[in-house]
């Protein structure tokens, strides 16, 4: 059978043995809003846990909106219109709202794709910054969280009378699932506050994964940093795999997002009856699969549904390469992925952008990894710790001979936004 797989903007379609395989896993259709507008502003006018964004807006002269970056698929212009509207109708000056694009410890979203992030009208109109996370005098000191982390987060954000977040709730990788505290934290703040976060004491830990919050270290310190400056308000959405709106959640910083994350897990988790041999998966395709540092979390996705000692495939178009100078020269002088996890767990030791290579050295403690790639040459992604293969068939090839003609092989269209999950058996 034929299966299209999410690939930059076009997707990719690979043949793959019927007899082989145990699933294709997806996303559970949940219905698009048909009128997201009016979703958006009830939500607003009758939010979860807090008062009406009118009534909290009152008597406000600056607000510090963060919304998600160029990396997520989020309809930014139609929650932040809505939004913006209620804001000035409830007399915060236009020119004391600032929009703040929370790019963590990567590059800033600028010039067309600034517009193509929150759309011509708001970008012409209101005030909006990238976060840059070591630039010192954006940043605001706010002591240390109880596991030790030095917190500096971004000082328009900290120091405005009325802060709030728009954002995506979906899977995430290490921390459960993305949106509400995520983004102040790693969003907006210092690089040497996310540098002492993301380590290996939280991200080792066995619960550091997509789908689980409870015990999960990184969920715990996001949250625990956001709250030493709460937003007063979220606006958070789920989407479908067209990107609709499916949900909008709006109110309070926990308990609006904790009821995103419910409607979420019933949708983007999906149940395989065993792991198999062969994973075959993607990047999530545009905007997400724009580098292999993003692609990463495709891999680290599949590992709830592939053996040890499995393979898994991951096609990802990669247009920008590897990923930003930092990562691109920690990764290729990392050496082999067992020492460097060693090396980086040594106290005092920090290399920039660490985190994503534990990663892939946790995706390649499981299974072998290969890449199907238009955007990184074979040789350049040899030196990755993956194999590249020329095609989503001839990897698959490769890997039942190695597995054997009868191994079993579970597909996952949309990567990292699906939750795979072995079922219990009766």
């Amino acid at each position: 059978m034929r299966v299209k797989m999410d690939y930059g903007k076009t997707g990719r379609e690979v043949e793959v043995p019927d007899g082989n395989l145990l699933a294709v896993l997806g996303i559970t259709p949940a219905p698009p809003i048909a009128d997201a507008d009016t979703a958006i502003r009830r939500a607003l006018e009758s939010p979860i846990g807090t008062g009406p964004l009118s009534e909290l807006a009152k008597g406000k002269r600056t607000a510090c909106l963060v919304i998600c970056d160029i990396t997520r698929p989020v309809p930014n212009e139609t929650l932040l219109l809505p939004m913006l509207s209620v804001l000035e109708g409830s007399g915060v000056p236009r020119e004391g709202i600032t929009i703040l694009i929370p790019t963590g410890t990567h590059r800033p979203n600028l010039g067309d794709e600034l517009v193509a992030l929150v759309g011509e009208t708001i970008a012409s109109r209101y005030r909006c910054i990238n976060h840059e996370c070591k630039d010192t005098d954006m940043m605001t000191n706010l002591g240390v969280s109880p596991n030790g982390v030095p917190v500096k987060l971004n000082r328009l954000y900290v120091e405005a009378e009325l802060r709030i977040s728009v954002g995506l709730i979906e899977p995430h990788f290490m921390a459960g699932y993305s949106g509400g505290r995520k983004l102040i934290m790693p969003g907006i703040a210092a690089f040497e506050t996310v540098q002492a976060w993301h380590c290996p004491r939280f991200l080792e830990h066995p619960k550091a994964i997509m789908g689980v919050l409870e015990g999960n270290p990184v969920h715990t310190e996001n949250m625990a940093i956001a709250k030493m400056a709460p937003q007063d308000f979220i606006l958070d959405v789920t989407l479908d795999e067209q990107n609709r709106i499916t949900g909008v959640y709006a109110g309070h910083m926990e308990a609006a997002w904790l009821e995103g994350v419910a409607f979420a897990a019933q949708h983007v988790r999906a149940g395989v009856s065993e792991l198999a041999d062969i994973v075959l998966t993607s990047g999530a395709g545009y905007p997400l699969d724009g580098t292999f540092y993003q692609t990463v979390k495709g891999m680290v996705g599949a590992l709830p549904a592939v053996k040890k000692g499995g393979t898994i495939i991951v096609v990802s178009a990669c247009p920008e390469g590897i990923g930003s100078p930092d990562f691109t020269a920690t990764l290729l002088g990392a050496g082999d992925l067992v020492s460097f996890v060693a090396h980086i767990s040594e106290p005092g030791v920090f290399l920039p952008e660490e985190w994503q290579v534990e990663e892939l050295a946790k995706a390649s403690r499981q299974a072998e990894i290969v890449m199907v790639t238009d955007g990184i040459a074979p040789d350049l992604l040899s030196r990755c710790f993956v194999e590249a293969a020329v095609s989503a068939e001839a990897a698959l090839t490769r890997a039942f001979e190695k597995h054997g003609e009868d191994a079993t092989l579970t597909v996952i269209p949309r990567g990292p936004y699906v939750i795979p999950f072995v079922e219990a058996q009766d």
